[in-house]
């Protein structure tokens, strides 16, 4: 019996919803179990030097933990980022790239935010989730009727892992996280493809089957996000994920 009494194949409760800012071109708003995060996201008319004069923009995200958002208070990172932010930002960025075409937004940058205002694990695949939603409305903004929209296909994240005992579990609270045996980050799109699998074994390794398993079980979580995201985005912009013309 996990912690909180789910399945092993079982996410923690999902809630999420667009629209959960005034002012950015996009946001949105995830709370899976204890975990909340918000994402925002700003499109700016430049982009970074080594892409002017391309006719192509760049999308990059930053990620933070609020100072409240775990039992002990969490300092602010002013002058530098740790090496955690960092690898969680690039994480983020390359999977909304992976399914975003930067070659129709023109010369301009799309930034995503993602605060955690809580935390009890996977604020990074929550992230990913979210940052999708908000990166959508805000392509809205920028979109011309019957030309490309420049999201391609929807993409979401979460984990999975191996517990002490040898049971693949789906979505670990920080609990099941901080003694899992293995734990394991998928990124996975709407047509099924990978962007990204991150795995580690804390103790033992852990064998190709078992790594098959835990992809089988985050492939199942990831359509359910995928669907939440569907719902919140709503029929107006469902549709134009994927759209030429």
């Amino acid at each position: 019996m996990r912690i909180d009494k789910r399945r092993a194949d079982e996410m923690r409760e999902v809630f999420l919803e667009r629209r959960a800012q005034k002012f950015p071109a996009g946001s949105a708003l995830i709370e899976i179990g204890n975990t909340k995060v918000l994402c925002a996201a700003t499109i700016e008319d430049h982009v970074p030097a080594f892409l002017k004069g391309t006719g192509t923009g760049w999308l990059n995200a930053e990620y933070s933990m609020l100072p409240g958002s775990s039992m002990e208070r969490i300092p602010r990172e002013r002058s530098k980022i740790g090496g955690r932010t960092a690898e969680i930002q690039r994480l983020i960025g390359r999977a909304l790239r992976a399914v975003t075409d930067l070659t129709v937004i023109g010369e301009r940058s799309i930034i995503i935010d993602c605060d955690v205002i809580q935390a009890d694990g996977g604020t990074r695949t929550a992230s990913i989730t979210a940052a999708f939603v908000a990166l959508v409305e805000a392509c809205e903004t920028i979109y011309e009727v019957g030309g490309v929209f420049p999201v391609k296909d929807f993409v979401a994240a979460i984990s999975a892992g191996i517990t002490p005992d040898g049971e693949k579990i789906l979505d670990l609270c920080y609990a099941e996280d901080s003694t899992a045996a293995a734990d394991c980050n998928v990124v996975m799109t709407g047509a099924g493809e990978l962007v990204e699998v991150q795995i580690t074994a804390e103790k033992n390794p852990f064998t190709r089957s078992q790594l098959n398993e835990l992809l089988d079980l985050a492939e199942g979580g990831i359509n359910e996000l995928i669907s939440l995201q569907k719902d919140a985005l709503g029929r107006e912009l469902v549709w134009r994920v994927g759209r030429i013309g």
